[in-house]
């Protein structure tokens, strides 16, 4: 391993594709190495992977975990620490996104939905926190707006990351002062794959919600992780919405 032996090392889950990969790179760019979650995108973590490395070598690793199997978690958070030496902060990112139209809920949705928004991040944390007592690191949980303002059709997601959001602060109050936990909530940042549910009337009409008329990039969401883990020692327990201000009014 060549990194430098004090770089903060940074666990992104869900980092191989999208926000995630956003976040990995913004992070290791100010400095971090970083490792990349993925569970099925092995591809597109190793290359991300590849390309940091070429960058600065010995700063990123990916590593696989299917993030609703709990024997994983543990098993995750020493993969990194063994490979890396340390672990200085973890970003909860990797999450699902589906309807659920109330009235044809099932268990499967319920296991994906509150399973990778919610349960997974809360045992992550705990695998993670001795460690990041250790290192005085800090936790940033991706939420959504929708958490607090639900979304129409999508009641189990948004009630997972209603869940998240209370998690934040829950975790906030037990791991203080040694680990700082926040979160960040996307609006429209990228619209999801394969997102028939949003139509470009659909997509048109949350635009005009937002009062910056546009939607967002996920190097916003990267930029504000980035604020939380590096320039934010006095921040916790708080939740910062990146959404353009569609959260702002009604």
């Amino acid at each position: 391993m060549t990194n430098a032996p004090h770089a903060p090392v940074v666990l992104v889950t869900g980092a191989a594709r999208r926000v995630g990969a956003e976040i990995a790179r913004t992070l290791h760019a100010a400095g971090a190495c970083v490792a990349i979650h993925y569970r099925s995108s092995a591809a597109e973590a190793e290359a991300l992977a590849t390309a940091l490395n070429q960058a600065r070598p010995g700063s990123a690793a990916a590593f696989a975990a299917d993030l609703l199997d709990m024997a994983a978690l543990p098993q995750l958070v020493e993969s990194v620490v063994t490979r890396f030496g340390r672990l200085d902060a973890l970003v909860n990112n990797a999450s699902s996104f589906f309807a659920t139209k109330v009235g044809a809920v099932d268990t499967a949705a319920w296991d994906d939905l509150i399973g990778s928004n919610l349960k997974a991040p809360l045992f992550l944390s705990q695998a993670a926190a001795p460690h990041l007592e250790r290192s005085n690191g800090c936790i940033v949980n991706i939420t959504d707006i929708h958490a607090e303002r639900p979304l129409k059709g999508y009641p189990l997601y948004c009630a997972a990351k209603a869940g998240l959001l209370g998690l934040t602060r829950a975790l906030a109050l037990e791991l203080g002062p040694r680990v700082r936990v926040n979160a960040v909530a996307p609006g429209a940042i990228e619209w999801p794959q394969g997102a028939d549910d949003f139509p470009p009337s659909a997509r048109t009409s949350i635009i005009d919600h937002t009062l910056l008329k546009r939607v967002g990039s996920p190097a916003d969401i990267a930029r504000t992780v980035k604020f939380l883990v590096f320039d934010a020692p006095y921040v916790t327990g708080q939740v910062i919405n990146v959404d353009g201000g569609r959260s702002a009014h009604l």
